[in-house]
């Protein structure tokens, strides 16, 4: 059986004080669970190992006054919610307010009334009840707003993923490329010491790098062979295509938006997120040399994710199947890239590439073609916890 009793604990140096204390408050036995020490500092590790609901402590005690002893409760972690009562026969001026300074709820002077501090302890117990109560309720409202965030961090990564498959004209039964680019840019990232709310906008936006693809026509996007100067000008359009998707705002919404009665300023709202992808979208084809498309950008010009996705988005391809190539072993994909590192690909973040390999490996391994992805797994966590 659960045994529901308050603890308290006293705290005195003197023998004959704790003996009075156990006479004054033996009729409330059956209430509280009282618990006597003679050593502050035993006393100290006792509530370490113990909870308690109260402490009376008296504050000229031998190796640990018992103002040391408040101090150390409301410092502590498991202990700063504790209500103490100072008991005391000094008769020092400002000593009270020195305890209540230091968090006592209260200074009690010996000899001690038991009518008093009964009634003492019984509302600093009550006190305590309260709090302990709120604080229940702060965890209860803290896990559903958890649980929340999870749901609704869940439920995006589903729309990405979706949207990235969208983009790659596939069905469920084959490409996880656009997934496992965002897992790879994270897993580059965190090798470059980025920021964790950057890595989690980075693993969600990089899915959509090619979002722009879906209004390039099929004839051109999965022509088996080279394409002619004109298509090939066509394909590099998917990167404008793709920013406008991402970043213009949804002014078809407006007249619904008014309709309904919803504030019009959320939808000119800047939305992390979507900027980065919206960015990824228009410049992960530039290169390193200035070579790259649309906009010929050069070195650090180019942002940081681009360059990052570049990485992640060449390499993941070159070990898949296209209407107009058989994958490559890994060891031709990286002897490839390694040619490209100074021309194609910032060499800091090919390096970080680099390093990564192993957990890439592994990011390829739970996310392989023609296996459906579980984004609850462990492989998404980091996906689904935002600081």
């Amino acid at each position: 059986m659960k045994n529901n009793k308050k603890r308290i604990l006293f705290v005195d140096d003197e023998p004959n004080v704790l003996d009075a204390l156990r006479r004054s408050l033996r009729t409330f036995r059956d209430q509280w669970d009282m618990v006597y020490m003679d050593h502050p500092e035993k006393a100290w590790e006792h509530l370490l190992q113990q909870p308690c609901d109260a402490v009376v402590t008296d504050v000229n005690m031998p190796g640990m006054s018992g103002l040391e002893l408040i101090s150390r409760i409301q410092a502590h972690e498991k202990t700063r919610d504790l209500p103490v009562v100072v008991l005391t026969g000094l008769q020092e001026p400002g000593l009270k307010v020195d305890a209540l300074r230091l968090g006592a709820v209260d200074l009690l002077t010996k000899p001690i009334d038991s009518t008093q501090l009964v009634a003492r302890l019984e509302s600093v117990l009550r006190l305590k009840s309260q709090l302990d109560q709120l604080k229940r309720q702060n965890e209860h409202l803290v896990q559903q707003i958890t649980q929340q965030g999870l749901e609704l961090k869940r439920a995006q990564l589903r729309v990405i993923y979706r949207l990235g498959r969208v983009a790659e004209h596939r069905d469920s039964e084959t490409g996880n490329h656009v997934i496992r680019v965002g897992a790879i840019s994270r897993a580059i990232g965190q090798l470059l010491g980025l920021p964790q709310d950057y890595l989690e906008r980075l693993s969600l936006a990089a899915p959509l790098h090619d979002i722009g693809k879906i209004a390039i026509p099929d004839r051109i996007l999965f022509k088996p062979g080279p394409l002619t100067p004109g298509e090939w000008a066509v394909m590099q359009r998917h990167c404008v295509f793709g920013e406008r998707m991402l970043r213009e705002p949804p002014e078809n919404m407006l007249p619904w938006a008014a309709w309904s009665g919803l504030n019009l300023a959320l939808l000119n709202q800047s939305d992390p997120l979507m900027d980065m992808a919206a960015t990824i979208a228009l410049t992960h084809h530039e290169k390193w040399d200035g070579t790259g498309y649309p906009l010929g950008l050069e070195g650090e010009e180019i942002p940081l994710e681009s360059r990052i996705v570049a990485v992640a988005d060449v390499f993941d391809a070159l070990l898949s199947h296209r209407p107009y190539k058989a994958p490559y072993t890994e060891q031709e994909a990286l002897q490839i890239m390694e040619s490209k590192v100074g021309n194609h690909f910032d060499p800091e973040v090919y390096s970080a590439f680099e390093k990564a390999l192993p957990e890439i490996r592994e990011i390829r391994r739970h996310l392989e073609d023609g296996r459906k992805p579980d984004l609850d797994q462990p492989i998404w966590e980091h996906e689904l916890h935002f600081v």
